[in-house]
C-alpha cells in the first residue's frame, strides 16, 4: 500500500540518528527572527543625525558670532598693549580700575583732540579749494587752449556738467546712499564701544582673569599659561613701540618735505601721515598721503605731484629697509616671517589680521621656542656658506685640468706658484 502524503512527509523529516530536523522556511516569505534590524542601528542613526545637527548649529553660530569674536580679539590685544602702563600705576598705589580708566581717558582725549583739529583744518581747506576752484579751472582751460588750439570756455563746461546725466545719476545715488552711510557710521561706533568695553575689562581685571584661568589647570600648566601671558604682553608692547617709532620717523620726514614746500599746517599733516600710515593696515598709506596731496594742491598743483612721489618712495624705503630692521629688534621676529605673517593675517581676518598678526606670531614663536630642543652646530664650513676643502675642485682647478696636455701629471694639492 502506497504511503499517503502525510506519512511520506513524516518519513522524510525523520532522521536515523534522531537529531533535530532542519527547519523549513516559513510559508509566505515571512522574515526569520535573526533577520530583524539590529538594536544598535537606530541608536547609531540617531547619534549620527545629532552630530550632523550639532555641527550645522555650531557652524551657523560661529558665522553669526564672527564679528563679536574679532572684536574680543582686538580688545584682548589692546588690553595687552596698555597692561604695562596699568601695572606701573597699580604698583604705585593706584587702584587697578582707576589706573585703567586714566589710561583710556588719556588715549580718548588725545584721539578726540587730534580728530577735531584735523576736521577743522580739513573743512577750512575744502572751503578754500571751493572758492579757488574757478581760478584753477581757468588756468587749466587756458593751458589746453594754448597747446591744442581749442576754444573752450568755463561757462560752457559748467553748463554741460550741470545738464549731464552723469551728474544727475550721481546725485540720486548719493541721496539713496545716505542711509547706508549712516548705518555704517552707527555700526562703527557700536563696534568701537564694544572693543573699548572689552579691552577695559580685560585690562582692569587682568589679575582676576589670570587667576580664574589658572584655577582650572594643574600647577605645571599654570606656570606655562602665566609665561605665555607675560610673553604676549612684552611682544605686543614691543610691536607698538616699533610702530610708534616708525610713525615718528615718518612724521619727521614728511614734515621736512611739507615745510620745504611751504604747505600750510605742516606739523598737523606730518602727525596725520605718521599715525594713519602705521596704525591703519593695508590702506593706511593711501589715506595718509591723500590729505597732504589735497592741501598741497591748494598751494600749487605741482606740489601735489611732489608729495605723491615722496610718499611712494618713502613707502618703499619703509617696507624694505626700516620696518624689517625695527620689527626684528623689537619683537625678535625675522623680517621674512613678519612679512609672511602680515599676508596670512590679512587673508584670514582682513585689516584686523594684518594689525595683530606680528605680535601674535612673535608671541607664538617665543612661547614654542622653549620646547624646541637645540644642539651645538658643527664647525663644517658649509654651515657658513663656504665650500669645504675636500669637496669638488674650484673653477680654476677644473680649467687647469682641462687645459693640461695629455700625459702631464697633475699638480699636487696645495702646490702652486710662489
Amino acid at each position: 500500500m502506497a504511503p499517503t502524503d502525510d506519512t511520506g512527509q513524516l518519513a522524510q523529516d525523520s532522521t536515523p540518528t534522531g537529531t533535530t530536523p532542519h527547519p523549513r522556511p516559513p510559508a509566505g516569505g515571512a522574515a526569520r527572527p535573526n533577520d530583524r534590524m539590529p538594536r544598535w542601528l537606530p541608536r547609531a542613526m540617531v547619534l549620527a543625525l545629532a552630530l550632523v545637527g550639532a555641527f550645522q548649529f555650531g557652524s551657523w553660530a560661529f558665522h553669526q558670532l564672527t564679528g563679536l569674536l574679532i572684536n574680543v580679539l582686538i580688545a584682548f590685544f589692546l588690553a595687552l598693549a596698555v597692561e604695562p602702563a596699568v601695572s606701573w600705576m597699580a604698583a604705585r598705589g593706584i587702584r587697578r580700575g582707576l589706573a585703567t580708566a586714566l589710561v583710556f581717558l588719556t588715549v580718548m582725549v588725545a584721539s578726540a583732540g587730534f580728530v577735531t583739529l584735523m576736521g577743522s583744518m580739513l573743512a577750512g581747506q575744502i572751503v578754500t579749494m571751493v572758492e579757488d576752484f574757478p581760478e584753477y579751472l581757468d588756468s587749466v582751460i587756458n593751458w589746453i587752449n594754448t597747446h591744442f588750439d581749442t576754444e573752450l570756455k568755463r561757462v560752457d563746461i559748467q553748463e554741460g556738467l550741470l545738464r549731464s546725466d552723469w551728474l544727475r545719476n550721481y546725485v540720486q545715488n548719493s541721496a539713496t546712499g545716505v542711509l547706508d552711510v549712516s548705518a555704517q557710521v552707527l555700526g562703527g561706533l557700536f563696534q568701537l564701544l564694544t572693543i573699548t568695553l572689552f579691552s577695559f575689562y580685560f585690562a582692569a581685571d587682568g589679575p582676576r582673569l589670570r587667576r580664574a584661568l589658572c584655577s582650572v589647570l594643574p600647577p605645571a600648566k599654570q606656570a606655562e599659561v602665566l609665561r605665555a601671558w607675560e610673553i604676549a604682553v612684552n611682544k605686543t608692547g614691543g610691536y607698538l613701540y616699533s610702530r610708534g617709532l616708525m610713525a615718528l620717523i615718518s612724521g619727521i620726514a614728511h614734515y621736512i618735505l611739507l615745510q620745504s614746500l611751504e604747505v600750510p599746517y605742516a606739523p598737523v599733516l606730518a602727525v596725520w601721515v605718521g599715525l594713519v600710515s602705521q596704525f591703519i593696515p593695508t590702506i593706511g598709506t593711501y589715506l595718509a598721503g591723500a590729505l597732504p596731496m589735497l592741501i598741497a594742491f591748494t598751494v600749487d598743483p605741482w606740489y601735489a605731484l611732489w608729495v605723491l612721489v615722496f610718499v611712494v618712495v618713502y613707502q618703499q624705503f619703509e617696507n624694505y629697509l626700516l620696518q624689517p630692521k625695527l620689527t626684528a629688534k623689537t619683537v625678535d621676529l625675522h623680517p621674512a616671517v613678519a612679512f609672511g605673517s602680515v599676508i596670512a593675517g590679512t587673508a584670514l581676518l582682513g585689516a584686523v589680521g594684518a594689525l595683530i598678526a606680528i605680535p601674535a606670531v612673535a608671541t607664538l614663536q617665543a612661547f614654542l621656542g622653549a620646547y624646541v630642543k637645540r644642539y651645538d652646530v658643527t664647525d663644517d664650513p658649509r654651515v657658513q656658506g663656504h665650500r669645504g676643502r675636500d669637496s669638488r675642485p674650484s673653477l680654476v682647478a677644473r680649467a687647469r685640468a682641462w687645459l693640461r696636455p695629455e700625459g702631464q701629471p697633475a699638480e699636487a694639492p696645495g702646490s702652486g706658484e710662489g
